[in-house]
């Protein structure tokens, strides 16, 4: 049972990965120039799929198969490519089928194209598009960046507030265009102001004549069409929403923001948050050039040596203590580790708590004697290890005891540090994940090389 519990485990883990036999004749179709052969491999798979298997070859099989490939690519594979590569598969793709593939996509993920390209491209897309297409396009490109109104698709099912399911859905049948995906008609009063979302669900199963103002559904949010993306996606993970129309500063319906894309932004605000934590450009991709990684990577490491300066000066100061007792220079480094180790889990922490708005001043003091108090636990657990390691292997109660001492001194110092550290860059108007990691581990390690290499000099010296 255990053997295939393990198998499922393991099936599991590449259950969505690209097949490598597959994606070996794909490549193979694409070195022989075998269009048919390519389509044919290509039409089953799903258009994040294509966007997948574009990102993970390299550049002169990525730009061959786009040619070969041709007016079959769909613009779909354009919204689910990462920007660092849609650029340049955009400069691939001839014109016309550019055009087509354009033409099929909600004005949302046309603006998401717009957004990371440069200005004759911009020019080649709206070309493509219809003249109401591409009012609308440029009218949500005139809203901030990261904003509500970047996020919108224009294209909304509304309905007045007098109306009935009857009059609705005879409308929605008659539409010439609806949007491709939409989960609530948005009813409407003279003033174009949202009054509420009637779900299809409730409007399928209800009677024709039943008034839509009857069977509102209960939650309903608006959002503003300035409100920052990232509030944007976290209105929809709090309150549960499937699509929320746009206001503008009158209170007017300008557009609608699906859950698919609120889900898009909260997955990018957490990635974001992980390479930042790591010291990683949130804008780093498996994809960038090696000079483009180096450039991004190297001012971290540049503040990351400063500080490794600074906790080697800490050291210095004690150079005679560990010259007389080299059992010092073995120890020390795990005190530092601990303490860094700890520090890491708060800040972690700290910083999704932050960022998921779990972490106010309604809170901040309980969850900082809590981190104090984990850290105090935890010091204390080890220092009796490390303590008994002194003993033992150093033959040196003194040493197990000093040991011990630092090990409490620096968890309770890592689980303070862990939440102050965030909250003070917050409260400084810097994101909590920009730098966080870089001061916690400063902190530990002065605080653990400091408490351990003072007190051996007092104690045993």
């Amino acid at each position: 049972m255990a053997e295939i519990n393990q198998q499922q485990i393991s099936d599991s883990d590449t259950e969505y990965a690209l097949d490598r036999k597959n994606v070996a004749r794909i490549l193979f179709a694409v070195d022989r120039a075998d269009r048919d052969a390519l389509v044919q491999l290509m039409e089953p798979l799903h258009a994040a799929d294509i966007a997948d298997l574009l990102e993970q070859i390299n550049g002169a099989d990525r730009a061959a198969l786009v040619r070969l490939y041709g007016q079959d690519f769909d613009g779909d594979i354009l919204s689910e490519l990462d920007e660092t590569i849609r650029e340049s598969v955009i400069s691939i793709l001839h014109p016309e089928v550019l055009a087509e593939a354009v033409r099929d996509l909600e004005t949302d993920d046309v603006v998401d194209l717009l957004e990371d390209l440069d200005e004759p491209q911009h020019e080649a897309i709206l070309d493509a598009l219809e003249d109401s297409d591409r009012a609308a396009v440029e009218q949500s490109m005139t809203y901030p960046e990261f904003s509500a109104g970047r996020l919108m698709q224009r294209e909304v099912v509304m309905a007045p507030d007098h109306w009935n399911v009857g009059e609705t859905i005879d409308f929605l049948r008659n539409a010439e265009s609806l949007p491709e995906q939409f989960y609530h008609v948005v009813l409407v009063d003279p003033r174009m102001r949202p009054l509420g979302n009637v779900t299809l669900g409730r409007l399928m199963s209800s009677g024709r004549a039943t008034l839509l103002a009857s069977i509102l559904e209960e939650s309903f949010q608006t959002i503003p069409v300035t409100q920052d993306e990232g509030d944007v996606a976290y209105a929809f993970n709090q309150y549960h929403l499937i699509s929320a129309p746009v206001v503008d500063e009158n209170d007017r319906l300008v557009g609608v923001i699906t859950i698919d894309d609120a889900m898009a932004v909260l997955d990018e605000e957490n990635e974001e948050d992980i390479l930042r934590l790591a010291g990683v450009d949130s804008e780093s991709r498996l994809s960038d050039r090696v000079a483009d990684t180096i450039k991004r990577r190297l001012p971290w490491l540049a503040v990351n040596l400063l500080t490794a300066v600074l906790a080697s000066l800490v050291i210095a100061q004690f150079e005679a203590a560990i010259g007389q007792l080299v059992a010092l220079a073995v120890l020390m480094p795990i005190v530092a580790s601990m303490g860094g180790n700890a520090g890491t889990q708060s800040l972690t922490v700290a910083v999704r708590a932050l960022a998921t708005k779990d972490l106010t001043g309604a809170n901040v003091w309980r969850v900082i004697r809590r981190e104090i108090l984990v850290g105090f636990v935890n010091g204390v657990v080890f220092a009796v290890i490390m303590g008994a390691v002194g003993v033992f292997w150093f033959g040196s109660p003194g040493l197990g005891a000093v040991i011990a001492a630092a090990m409490v001194i620096n968890l309770v110092v890592a689980g303070l540090s862990g939440i102050a550290v965030p909250l003070v860059m917050e409260k400084a108007g810097v994101d909590p994940a920009l730098a966080s990691g870089t001061f916690v581990t400063t902190v530990t390690d002065v605080v653990g090389f400091f408490a351990f290499l003072g007190l051996a000099t007092i104690v045993l010296l």
